[in-house]
């Protein structure tokens, strides 16, 4: 089965997931767009969506989706969103997309997480896709200085600034054996926004095409 028809798949599964009534979070990315599609079907089921990104936020208001703000909503019910990696106890590495402060608030946010990917994005060790870190931009050399102190190497994403105007920095070469840790590690670097890390938040259902993991 092709990633692209595993996405679709995933994507269409979610809904399930989806109760009368409810204020749905949603990611951003390839597959979440074939939620989003999806979702629409449900629209006059539920009172809207609370968007991690202005790329999912345009893609539900085009499909007639009211976009919430999370600060007038409150706690979710349901968040669903994809992954870069996501390992076997459900931890994942996500900010491919650059998205990643705002999908981890809206994962803190949401009493349910539910992780739509294709077969591609399953590892036995977190890192092989390097990991996206958040960083406030005059605090780019310094957080490069702290993670080669621990060993990964740290890449500008040069060019790119996220939603909330901050840079990231890629780190190649580590593999996680301990991600709540390191996530914890790192979260105390000032100036790092956010870790791409989902590993003390991890998913609580990972959709595999259409398949519970």
């Amino acid at each position: 089965m092709s990633n692209a028809n595993e996405k679709r798949l995933a994507g269409e599964a979610a809904i399930r997931y989806v109760e009368d009534g409810a204020i749905v979070g949603v990611g951003t990315g390839s597959t979440v767009a074939y939620f989003i599609d999806a979702l629409a079907d449900l629209k006059d089921r539920i009172q809207g969506a609370v968007s991690s990104s202005e790329q999912s936020t345009a893609q539900l208001k085009r499909l007639g989706i009211p976009v919430l703000d999370l600060n007038a909503t409150g706690p979710l019910t349901l968040y669903v969103d994809g992954a870069d990696e996501c390992d076997s106890h459900k931890r994942l590495i996500k900010g491919g997309g650059a998205a990643l402060t705002r999908e981890k608030i809206v994962a803190e946010a949401s009493e349910k997480f539910v992780c739509i990917i294709d077969s591609s994005k399953q590892v036995n060790l977190l890192g092989k896709f390097p990991l996206p870190i958040e960083v406030i931009p005059m605090a780019r050399s310094l957080i490069g200085r702290e993670i080669v102190k621990r060993g990964g190497n740290p890449v500008w994403r040069d060019g790119v600034v996220t939603d909330n105007g901050n840079w990231i920095i890629d780190v190649h070469g580590w593999q996680i054996a301990d991600p709540v840790g390191l996530e914890n590690d790192l979260n105390q670097i000032p100036g790092i926004v956010t870790v791409g890390l989902f590993a003390r938040r991890p998913a609580d259902v990972v959709l595999v095409g259409d398949k519970v993991m």
